[in-house]
């Protein structure tokens, strides 16, 4: 087994599995965001005062600063939604009994994009969820996993068959569609090589000390 999530081994009351986890810093990006979107919507709004105003300066100058403007909003921007993308404002546990009948423990994260839109990200085993060495996150899906063989007996969670897939996680729009999967593919000896298919959300932010 490649990682697993760092909460998942240690013991939880039933209840827990109800219990929500809210980032504590949900409003803060929230409004770094709004701020940095505003701020780049302001850079493109005045630009083209900067070619109607009458000055001294030529129009190559005027456009050469209309670039560093641009370009130093758009790049801050990014940043933030680099940086921001990743942070989970809630979470829950998806008891096994509730994981679409998986018998299997699940999480259930919520994200927001660059303009505060909504992404929910199911994964269904906890077991793809590894630490990650991305910056501003702490768990990313695994691209490669390991587990018992099928043939294996007396083992909790065992690959499936070679050559066949399984979705482990899927990310969800507000709207309920379903925009990303990660899917594995397993192979003999219990190995499973995983993939993108669409819009998934792959990185998490969370505070993990929050979660023991």
């Amino acid at each position: 087994m490649v990682g697993t999530l760092p909460s998942a081994s240690l013991p939880r009351s039933k209840d827990t599995y109800t219990t929500e986890y809210h980032g504590p810093l949900t409003a803060t990006f929230r409004r770094l965001k709004l701020f940095s979107v505003a701020s780049f919507g302001l850079s493109a709004a005045l630009t083209p005062i900067m070619f109607i105003i009458e000055s001294s300066l030529p129009i190559g100058a005027r456009a050469s600063l209309a670039g560093i403007a641009m370009s130093t909003s758009g790049i801050s921007t990014l940043l933030v939604s680099w940086c921001g993308s990743t942070y989970v404002t809630t979470l829950r546990h998806l008891r096994p009994e509730d994981n679409d009948g998986m018998g299997i423990e699940g999480l259930e994260m919520t994200t927001l994009s660059l303009f505060l839109r909504k992404r929910i990200t199911r994964v269904y085993d906890v077991d793809f969820l590894v630490q990650t060495t991305r910056p501003f996150a702490k768990w990313e899906l695994a691209e490669t996993v390991s587990f018992a063989p099928p043939q294996d007996a007396g083992t909790g969670r065992k690959a499936g068959e070679p050559g066949e897939e399984e979705t482990v996680a899927e990310t969800v729009a507000a709207d309920g569609e379903v925009t990303g999967r990660w899917i594995v593919r397993w192979e003999e000896g219990g190995v499973g090589h995983c993939r993108k298919v669409g819009s998934m959300v792959r990185h998490f932010n969370v505070h993990e000390e929050l979660l023991t």
